[in-house]
């Protein structure tokens, strides 16, 4: 556990790549000088609730409703499912009702990311159907701004909404300039954490 402030980054991702984005932002967050709490949320079946072990085999432990309470800073990542949030990371968003009634996430920095394997695959609105209920819980949403040069050169992912990957039809594996972007975006959210901290 974390002592003291931490940043939320909370993904699901099914192959890789939205939670190679995770790790890269909670890096970014690191060298902004705040700790970075990863977290996982499981998988879920469209036949019945799946019931999912408290401890994941591998990878980062799942997500309570705690984590995300007591966040200063939420980043959100999900892969693209057609142009929205994977369903399991929508399932644990919607949980957060008694979160919402409190108002326990109001004024609080949060910023969302996202890997599709098409470069038009429904990025942008993948990153917006995540802000929606970060806005009707109070956050405030911390985009990438055009400072960040890499926006203007990128020929993969990275948009001013969010850091994001593009996968393609060989599944590459994120590159340099997403990794910028993606490192860019956990370091703005801490900074901005730490200012309305103040």
């Amino acid at each position: 556990m974390t002592d003291g402030p931490y940043i939320l980054v909370l993904y699901y991702s099914r192959h890789g790549t939205t939670r190679r984005l995770a790790e890269q932002i909670a890096r970014g967050v690191e060298q902004a000088g705040m700790a970075a709490r990863l977290r996982t949320v499981p998988a879920i079946s469209t036949v019945c609730e799946a019931v999912e072990e408290d401890i994941p085999d591998e990878g980062h432990l799942y997500a309570s409703q705690e984590d995300l309470r007591d966040c200063a800073g939420l980043a959100m990542g999900s892969p693209t499912r057609f142009g929205n949030m994977a369903a399991p990371l929508k399932y644990f968003i919607d949980g957060s009702s008694a979160l919402w009634m409190s108002g326990a996430l109001i004024g609080k920095p949060a910023a969302v990311f996202t890997s599709s394997a098409s470069l038009h695959g429904g990025q942008e609105t993948t990153l917006t159907s995540m802000m929606l209920p970060l806005l009707h819980h109070g956050m405030v949403i911390a985009g990438l701004p055009y400072s960040e040069s890499s926006l203007s050169t990128t020929t993969t992912g990275g948009t001013p909404y969010g850091a994001s990957h593009v996968a393609g039809s060989d599944g590459r594996d994120v590159d340099a300039t997403e990794l910028a972007l993606a490192t860019a975006l956990g370091k703005r959210l801490a900074l901005l954490a730490q200012r309305l901290a103040d």
